[in-house]
């Protein structure tokens, strides 16, 4: 580390310092990291394919990556794919493939936001990963399977990260007040449980959001006459913008509970009352916007269609109106949801389909079924609905399972008397 390298560290933010450079120090992703999983023996063992990792902000997805670099005793190399491109990879390649054939030396191609990258920037790296010149590991915050190449995909192992725990929180703040070289040890820090708590609560599993709000709490409190500063739930409050919960953590979550099942039980006024309760206690309004959302497709789903489309559009106009006006629209579809007719048939669908498949062994799709794209042979026998009048009578599911059934109509609103004739057909009398 060079000169400017030191003044560089001592101005990046308090997240940035605090990453841990051992695998011993990681926090959080107990699922992933522990002495028998798969991901540590890899690392510890230097035989970590190209990979990739997923999931919210601040879950340590590029800590670990820079640990995996670290730990390895390999090269590596970090690019982010906002300001990145084709050339800056293709250097990258280069460089590897010269220290891999003079020195042995593989090295790690370090990607964040991996999922901004287009199909040609993606394809730039495929051959480099195949024949091991590089070993590719990308963080993203988007769901790969969704936003990036299938090309990308298949060379890679997922591994998903998920948000930290309240205690997972908890021990990076500890953490960080206590290290003297890169945290806030040299402060002479009050911290009250208060504020500890109201710091892990607004953070929703993120730790970065946590460490910096600290850092803004220690940097701008006032020291008292004997330099000891201190961090109370006032401060913990402005740094992060955010009220304390006027309720314990238990009947915050009874009082959520009351609110989803009040939109099952199709009662505007009891939900109303426990969505307000929620926002004058100093709950994200997204929260209840989010499980506005989900609860118009489980518990109202095809019986009113029309109710997701109002529960989104009621959560992109808070995001634009945000508070007070923005609970106009939200009303209107807490309302909504709870006046539209019930069914939940879709949600039922999904978890039998989901076991379904899960339990699925080596069913064969109808031949009739399979893609001709890429088949020099044409395959007969398929009956193309539009030349029928929309429907013809026709097995779609592979013949070992082809008499299943996961959909079943309600008998409420729009799905009543609204079948497909096969499902009529199928429907038990």
């Amino acid at each position: 580390m060079d000169l400017f390298d030191s003044v560089r560290e001592q101005h990046a933010p308090l997240a940035e310092r605090m990453r841990c450079t051992r695998l011993e120090d990681f926090i959080g992703q107990e699922h992933l990291i522990h002495p028998d999983s798969l991901l540590s023996r890899a690392i510890r063992a230097d035989r970590l394919g190209s990979c990739i990792f997923y999931g919210p902000p601040g879950t340590g997805k590029t800590t670990l990556a820079n640990i995996i670099a670290n730990t390895t005793g390999a090269a590596y190399a970090y690019l982010n794919a906002v300001s990145s491109g084709v050339a800056d990879a293709k250097k990258v390649i280069e460089e590897a493939k010269n220290r891999l054939a003079l020195y042995g030396t593989k090295t790690y191609l370090l990607l964040d936001e991996c999922h901004r990258w287009n199909k040609a920037q993606s394809d730039c790296v495929l051959g480099a990963i195949e024949k091991g010149e590089i070993v590719f590991i990308g963080s993203t915050t988007e769901n790969p399977y969704v936003s990036m190449t299938k090309a990308i995909l298949s060379r890679c192992r997922i591994f998903e990260f998920r948000p930290l725990s309240a205690a997972n929180i908890r021990e990076g703040l500890m953490r960080a007040l206590k290290d003297p070289e890169k945290g806030l040890g040299n402060y002479n820090v009050n911290l009250s449980e208060e504020a500890i708590g109201h710091f892990v609560f607004v953070s929703g599993g993120d730790l970065r959001t946590a460490l910096n709000a600290l850092e803004l709490a220690v940097l701008t409190t006032p020291p008292a006459a004997d330099g000891s500063i201190t961090v109370d739930l006032s401060v913990a409050e402005q740094s992060v913008q955010r009220k304390a919960m006027s309720v314990d953590e238990s009947l915050y979550y009874d009082i959520i509970s009351a609110f989803c099942k009040s939109l099952r039980g199709s009662d505007p006024d009891a939900a109303l009352y426990y969505a307000m309760r929620l926002i004058n206690a100093g709950c994200d309004p997204m929260l209840i916007l989010r499980r506005l959302i989900v609860h118009s497709a489980e518990d109202v789903g095809l019986a009113d269609p029309n109710a997701l489309n109002v529960a989104v559009n009621a959560m992109l106009a808070f995001e634009r109106l945000g508070l007070p006006e923005g609970r106009i629209p939200m009303t209107e579809a807490i309302i909504y949801v709870c006046l539209a007719p019930k069914s939940n048939s879709v949600v039922n669908a999904l978890y039998a389909a989901d076991a379904a498949s899960r339990k699925a062994e080596d069913e064969s799709i109808p031949t009739y079924l399979k893609d001709v794209n890429y088949k020099s042979e044409r395959i007969e026998g398929y009956k193309y609905p539009h030349d029928y009048g929309g429907w013809v009578e026709q097995q779609y599911l592979p013949d070992a399972i082809k008499d299943d059934r996961y959909y079943f109509p309600g008998e409420n609103g729009a799905e009543r008397g609204r079948y497909l004739p096969k499902i009529e057909k199928k429907k038990p009398q």
